[in-house]
């Protein structure tokens, strides 16, 4: 067994060093009791809480240096921590610590024959590497579901949040040992050689999470041979059909737009239906109103003074800022069309008081995540009631959508028998029974 070298916990470790220690880390993590592993999470809640005045701190550090180097305002948002963003991480992970321990559930129990009964188990995916942008908060995000699934995390942020990403993985590390569990079962890694160190580690890493940009997500899946989780883009579209509610449609589009433009679940595209085009005027006002740059396709215009056309690159753009692309569609078919051409398969929206309508929108849309009525700022593993995400997934594969426990879990096959070989079955004698038991029932 590897242990750390003597010397202070901060002393740099090869990135190959950190991914062994990890691997033997989760280890231990993903076979102790599940009471050990709530208890992890209960004592990080309580350090978030006790060290918030060190956590404010180093997140000052890193907002002064990213406005001394000009850092994008859509990235210096992103950076922020403030009390209720703390509040927030902290309700997160009491909300884990109060969920059923996922590991070692059986999920299917079958009677090979009598005396060898086979089950199907839950278990971690093993050690993730999770490669993020600005945001402090997906550490403890990040870190909080690595812990409840039993998983080791590698945790790559960006320079911008290099104090912010110390403090706060500290909090993580000291709750692994509060438990007597190996700290480096979440790792911080700093500096973008050793991550591109890590992206050769097929054998000690199990799947990479990207959490950024478009560019970085691409970077990182032509750079590996580790499986990567993510989405590219965040080209959420908002649909106003005929029969929408006009002060709804005003509040969804304001809500989706202004209430976190950086995020991913942003809205970037509003789609209105020709018969709603006499009620638009008030929604673009409002969006104006919060400072939202509107722009709108000839059709549009006809209704929408004063604002700048829309071209080609607008309709497959993700902002992250308050800009709004609008286009006039004929019909809903127009309007999904238009998604599937367009978008990034993340989220999309209908607002309509036809039920009908609806139905059809969110049957044929699709997209990891497709709502009627709400605001897609509501793609989010919080609110999802997932107790955090580790990202949003628009892969077909796995896992789709905000990505929470189940998305980092697997399964395997435990087989009990009295002596059995394969061969004394078929020819031999024996035959198969493949009586299906309850998941409950006692091997």
């Amino acid at each position: 067994m590897m242990s750390r070298p003597d010397g202070p916990s901060d002393d740099p470790l090869s990135p190959r060093t950190q991914a062994t220690l990890a691997r033997e880390a989760q280890r231990a993590l993903g076979t102790c009791s599940a009471e050990r592993r709530t208890a992890v999470l209960s004592k990080l809640a309580q350090l978030i809480d006790e060290r918030r005045g060190q956590l404010l701190a180093a997140n000052a550090q890193d907002l002064e240096a990213a406005a001394a180097e000009g850092l994008a305002m859509p990235l210096q948002k992103r950076l922020g921590l403030s009390e209720s963003k703390l509040d927030g991480l902290r309700a997160g992970v009491l909300q884990l610590a109060e969920t059923q321990d996922p590991l070692g559930t059986v999920l299917r129990r079958t009677e090979l024959d009598e005396g060898l009964q086979l089950r199907q188990v839950r278990s971690p995916l093993g050690v993730l590497l999770v490669i993020f942008e600005s945001r402090p908060d997906a550490v403890i995000q990040i870190g909080s579901l690595a812990l409840r699934s039993g998983n080791a995390v590698l945790l790559k942020g960006g320079r911008e949040a290099l104090h912010s990403n110390r403090a706060l993985v500290d909090c993580l590390r000291d709750a692994l040992s509060s438990e007597g569990l190996l700290p480096d079962a979440v790792c911080c890694v700093e500096g973008r050689q050793a991550a591109t160190a890590l992206l050769d580690e097929d054998a000690l890493i199990d799947l990479v999470i990207p959490r950024g940009s478009s560019e970085l997500v691409r970077s990182i899946q032509s750079s590996t041979r580790i499986p990567v989780l993510g989405h590219a883009e965040g080209v959420c579209h908002l649909y106003l059909d005929a029969a929408a509610n006009s002060q709804m449609a005003a509040h969804i589009a304001v809500d989706g737009k202004c209430d976190y433009p950086a995020a991913c679940n942003a809205t970037e595209t509003l789609l209105v239906h020709e018969a709603f085009l006499p009620q638009l005027p008030p929604v673009i006002e409002a969006l104006t109103s919060h400072g939202v740059e509107v722009r709108v396709c000839p059709r549009t215009a006809a209704v929408i003074d004063d604002c700048q056309p829309t071209t080609d690159d607008d309709w497959r753009t993700e902002y992250g800022d308050l800009v709004l692309s609008v286009k006039t569609v004929t019909d809903a078919q127009e309007a999904i069309d238009h998604i599937h051409a367009h978008g990034s398969g993340h989220t999309d929206v209908i607002v309509t008081d036809d039920q009908l309508a609806a139905d059809n929108f969110l049957d044929q849309v699709d997209s990891a995540s497709v709502f009627h009525n709400a605001s897609s700022r509501f793609a989010d593993g919080f609110r999802f009631g997932l107790g955090a995400e580790v990202g949003i997934s628009t892969s077909r594969i796995h896992a789709r959508g905000p990505v929470g426990i189940d998305g980092l879990l697997t399964t395997r096959w435990l087989l009990r028998g009295s002596g059995q070989g394969a061969g004394d079955y078929g020819d031999a004698g024996r035959s198969f029974t493949h009586r299906h038991l309850s998941p409950d029932t006692e091997p």
